[in-house]
Formats: structure tokens, C-alpha cells, sequence
């Protein structure tokens, strides 16, 4: 095996623990002493245990969470991607002995405060589940199922997981209170927009397409004005018939008014859309190897 090879496995490892202790602090922290069943496997093992609890029995989340996921997990066995199973099942024991191990010894910060909890829970739990999403592994529960549902429509895996976790938000109403499920709606949705983050990147970047006759005189001062490339494509306007060249360009967010500025001196009647950008590799931007 490269070298290369050996690296990113080390890497991937790293993130995976470091994510799952992150979403740990996050859930131990935030929010199972506060009763936010934000939603997952998690989510349901917190109503679980507070239901125990007031039975007089100790069932720990992490614990939980891993028997739980031993049936899920034969979704991921049979996807039959060895990579992607190992990473999936450290990741689930990950998560479930660091929320156990590490609940003893944190504090419980937020003096009650539901919307302090719900937000910072969000936060933390959403950047270490980010952590790990990022190396292509998860930490079983829904999250397998939200991979699936991503792979399969095309769609944001946080956005998925706001989807399905909705459904245990609703059920934790009854145990704790429809409060506390609407402050766990708020954690579970800032949790799914911190993983968009975090796998997807800051979306610093934009894309622009330019339509005008001055269109040889715009791409001149993209490319040497704001030092950006510029791709011309052929198109032709439907109810004219005519053809007309189409520029377009990623440039980073700063460049946008300078883009503008460029497009009004050189054509006031140009046409221009600018869309946001998830991620932009290649030269001048990020290195696609990560």
C-alpha cells in the first residue's frame, strides 16, 4: 500500500474519532441533561433514557446507540464498499463510547436556558458529525439512511437528516414537552446546516454568466483585470434565432462588485447572473485532493 494511501486512511481515523468526541461534548453538554431529543438514533436513545429514568433504570445513550445501530448497519454490509463499512462502524462505536465515557465528566453549561442549549447543541454536535461525514463514513443511526436518501435523490445530507429527524422530534414531545421539541427542532436544524458546512464548504465562491455583444472586451478583463479564467460558451437566443457567445467564470465573493463594475463600463445592457458556488477546485482555488 502507498504511502499516499496509508496517509489519508490516518487522516480519515482522525477525523472520525475527533468528530465523534466533538458530537459527544455536543449531546452530553447541551443536550440529553436538557431533554432535546434532536432527532437520529441519539434523539430516540435520549427519550428512552428518560423513560427508563423515571422507572428507576439506568439505560446510558451510547450504549443504546450501539445496539440500535447493529441491525442498521447491515444496510451499509451490504453496500459491499469494505472502506466505507469500517469507517461507518468505528464511527458508531466512536460516538457511543465517547457519549458514555466522557458524560461524567462535563459540565452541563446553559442554567436550563432551552435556546442557549438548543443552539450551541446544533453547532457542536453538527461539527463533529461534519468531521466525520467528510471522510465518507458516518456514525450509523439515520445518518446511514440520510447518506442513502443524499445518494440516492441528489440532495444535501443534512437536509435529509432534517427530514427524518423530524419524526423522532415529534415523537420526544409527549416525554418531554412540546417546548422542548420545538427547542430540538432548533438544534437539529442548525446541526444539518453546520454539516452542509463543514462537507460542503463556506460557499465563498460564485458563478457568473455573462451575455453581451461586448462579450471578446468582458472576457479580457476577467481574465487580466481579476486574474480569473473565463470559459466562452456557444449559445443562441430562442426567439432572435441569433448566436451569441455566453461567458462564464468562478470568482471568489470579494471579486463579485468588481466583476459588476468590469460588465457596466464595458456593456450597461449585458445580461448577468451570479449563483452561489458549494465548492470550487483547481488552480486558483481549493486543491481537490483536500
Amino acid at each position: 500500500m502507498s504511502e499516499s494511501r496509508w496517509r489519508v486512511r490516518l487522516r480519515d481515523l482522525t477525523l472520525i474519532i475527533v468528530g465523534s468526541a466533538i458530537f459527544a461534548v455536543g449531546v452530553d453538554c447541551f443536550e440529553i441533561p436538557n431533554g432535546l431529543a434532536a432527532g437520529g438514533i441519539t434523539g430516540l436513545a435520549t427519550v428512552l433514557y428518560a423513560l427508563a429514568g423515571a422507572a428507576g433504570i439506568y439505560l446510558p445513550v451510547g450504549l443504546q446507540t450501539i445496539v440500535m445501530n447493529v441491525f442498521l448497519l447491515m444496510l451499509v454490509i451490504k453496500s459491499g464498499n469494505r472502506g466505507y463499512i469500517v469507517r461507518t462502524i468505528i464511527g458508531v462505536i466512536a460516538c457511543g463510547l465517547f457519549t458514555d465515557a466522557l458524560a461524567p465528566y462535563l459540565p452541563v453549561p446553559g442554567n436550563g436556558d432551552l435556546l442557549l442549549c438548543a443552539l450551541w447543541g446544533g453547532v457542536i454536535t453538527g461539527l463533529g458529525l461534519g468531521l466525520v461525514f467528510r471522510t465518507g463514513g458516518n456514525t450509523g443511526g439515520t445518518d446511514i439512511i440520510c447518506q442513502l436518501m443524499a445518494k440516492k435523490f441528489s440532495m444535501p445530507i443534512g437536509t435529509a437528516m432534517i427530514i427524518l429527524d423530524g419524526l423522532v422530534i415529534a415523537a420526544s414531545a409527549p416525554v418531554f414537552s412540546v417546548e422542548n421539541a420545538l427547542y430540538a427542532a432548533v438544534a437539529m436544524y442548525i446541526c444539518g446546516k453546520v454539516i452542509d458546512m463543514v462537507v460542503d464548504g463556506p460557499r465563498s465562491e460564485r458563478a457568473a454568466y455573462i451575455i453581451s455583444v461586448k462579450h471578446a472586451e468582458i472576457a479580457n478583463a476577467i481574465m487580466y483585470d481579476l486574474n480569473r479564467g473565463c470559459t466562452e460558451l456557444q449559445a443562441r437566443g430562442v426567439w432572435s434565432g441569433n448566436d451569441r457567445p455566453v461567458l462564464f467564470c468562478v470568482l471568489g465573493r470579494n471579486q463579485v462588485p468588481l466583476l459588476k463594475e468590469v460588465v457596466a463600463e464595458a456593456d450597461p445592457e449585458a445580461i448577468v447572473f451570479i449563483s452561489e458556488v458549494h465548492e470550487a477546485f483547481g488552480e486558483g482555488f481549493g486543491n481537490i485532493a483536500g
